[in-house]
């Protein structure tokens, strides 16, 4: 049985999952004379190993303002295993720190997930008899947009440029992520207000409308002219009716290609996770009659719904997830990897639990299962998995654990057992059931990966045969007796029978 943990055709750790962080400020400290700060924000990562701070990413400059809606985000790689320092803490309000005994004003940092869509759309809007602003001219009109969070707020996610003195302006065409505006979800509100360009910073709010993405792909249309509503101007006059309105004039969507893509396509080289499959599964297959072999996955999102699984079929069919020998397991493999969205954590528990059922019911020695588990070294079950591995040490059945990547594999070492036997809630494993090596020691330096390999399975099963041995002899299961060669009818032996 061969199962496939976070598995990543680049051999590189892939992040679990991504976060957009957004930025704004409010009363910062005025630190121009004759006009207002002009603020930027600055995040800065540590280090795990040197605890060092190093800049991540900045910001864009708004000018004359103390209450700045920075519109640039910061895209962070968010790993469920690990504590991820950052200079602020997430979704907090806190005071900034700079001269003794002044406020210095708040910084609003909120986080949110970003959804799995990867389309882009292109827009262009305009305005018509917008409200006049200005004393001596008419309004330079921008559009600021806003995408509604998880918890009912808004955060900035386009500005576009200003149109001077004009009434009916004609913005540019600008693109956008669909994530950035909606994060995928095509019924969450877009807020769009206008406002009336100011040098001072003091932009003179002209009116907003709500829509969605779903409204917008409607294109050029009746449905997308928005009447411009100020709410404090429809307040206090009866007879108001709007500020304007503002149209959609295009709506063109795109799909943006990644370097993955090209990678799935293929035809591209084994990475470390399928040439250790084959390596190990090609010598494996010949000890199985009918080479008919369970390939499962864990920690990722499955399609259509995205639900979390730590115990998925590679081939799909959770009724039927075996695969005609080594050659189907990497065909699940490729395939599995165009569907399903890598997702942390990562658990070990449920495909060893998954392989125990199995053992369980089969203890008379006609039957030995080997577990082949292919990860990264991140575990995120590790008392459970313990616990499984000590209740499976009693079973038909042996784990194999091949570690990719750059990883330290501390827990891997701990779970193989050679030095200590171990042990769950003060238990100990009845017998040593666990071998691991990590890959990296196997890669051949001249290329060689046919010798690398063999090195590698030679390795990785070095331990099976005394690990099945033990299981017989504790159960004191004896050896059936070889069947009789076989001979051809006409033979002089069967004669003579």
């Amino acid at each position: 049985m061969a199962s496939i943990g976070d598995f990543d055709p680049l051999n590189a750790s892939i992040p679990a999952t991504k976060v957009e962080i957004t930025v704004s400020c409010r009363n910062l400290l005025d630190m121009d004379t004759f006009s207002k700060s002009d603020p930027i924000c600055v995040l800065y990562t540590q280090g795990i190993s040197n605890k060092e701070w190093r800049e991540f990413g900045r910001t864009e400059v708004i000018e004359n303002t103390l209450n700045p809606e920075f519109v640039r985000k910061f895209i962070l790689d968010y790993f469920f295993e690990e504590r991820q320092n950052l200079r602020f803490d997430l979704r907090m309000k806190k005071p900034l720190v700079g001269l003794p005994g002044k406020k210095c004003g708040n910084i609003i940092v909120k986080a949110e997930e970003m959804g799995n869509c990867r389309e882009s759309v292109m827009m262009q809007f305009c305005g018509n008899k917008l409200d006049k602003k200005d004393f001596f001219g008419k309004s330079d009109p921008f559009l600021v947009f806003y995408r509604s969070n998880e918890d009912g707020t808004f955060t900035t996610c386009h500005k576009t440029e200003v149109v001077k003195n004009t009434l009916n302006p004609v913005w540019q065409a600008f693109k956008i992520p669909v994530r950035a505006l909606c994060n995928g979800d095509y019924d969450r509100t877009i807020k769009i207000e206008c406002y009336d360009w100011d040098r001072d910073g003091s932009h003179d709010f002209i009116g907003e409308f709500t829509t969605s993405y779903r409204e917008l792909s409607r294109g050029q249309s009746q449905f997308n002219v928005y009447e411009v509503v100020n709410p404090k101007k429809k307040g206090k006059k009866k007879k108001y009716l709007n500020s304007g309105t503002v149209t959609l004039l295009s709506f063109l969507v795109d799909i943006e290609v990644t370097f993955l893509d090209y990678i799935k396509g293929g035809p591209y080289q084994m990475n470390a996770y399928a040439m250790a499959m084959k390596a190990v599964g090609e010598i494996i297959q010949d000890y199985d009659s009918d080479k008919m072999f369970p390939a499962l996955g864990f920690g990722a999102k499955l399609p259509p719904d995205g639900r979390v699984s730590h115990e998925f079929a590679l081939n799909g069919n959770p009724q039927n997830p075996y695969c005609a020998g080594i050659d189907g397991v990497m065909e699940a493999y490729y395939q599995s990897l165009k569907s399903v969205c890598l997702y942390g954590p990562t658990n070990f528990s449920p495909v060893i639990n998954h392989v125990a059922r199995y053992a369980a019911s089969v203890k008379d020695g006609s039957q030995y299962f080997i577990l082949l588990i292919i990860t990264d070294g991140v575990i995120s079950d590790m008392a459970q998995t313990k616990e499984s591995i000590v209740n499976a040490s009693c079973l038909p059945m042996s784990i194999i654990i091949v570690g990719v990547g750059p990883a330290e594999f501390d827990a891997m070492i701990e779970l193989d057992g050679d030095e200590v036997r171990i042990s769950s809630k003060g238990r100990y494993a009845e017998r040593d059931i666990v071998q691991f090596v990590p890959f990296r020691d196997y890669t051949d330096r001249t290329g060689n990966h046919i010798l690398s390999m063999a090195r590698l399975a030679k390795d990785v099963l070095a331990e099976i045969p005394d690990q099945f041995l033990s299981y017989m002899r504790i159960r004191g299961i004896k050896p059936s007796p070889a069947p009789p060669p076989y001979t051809p009818p006409g033979h002089p032996l069967q004669t003579q029978i």
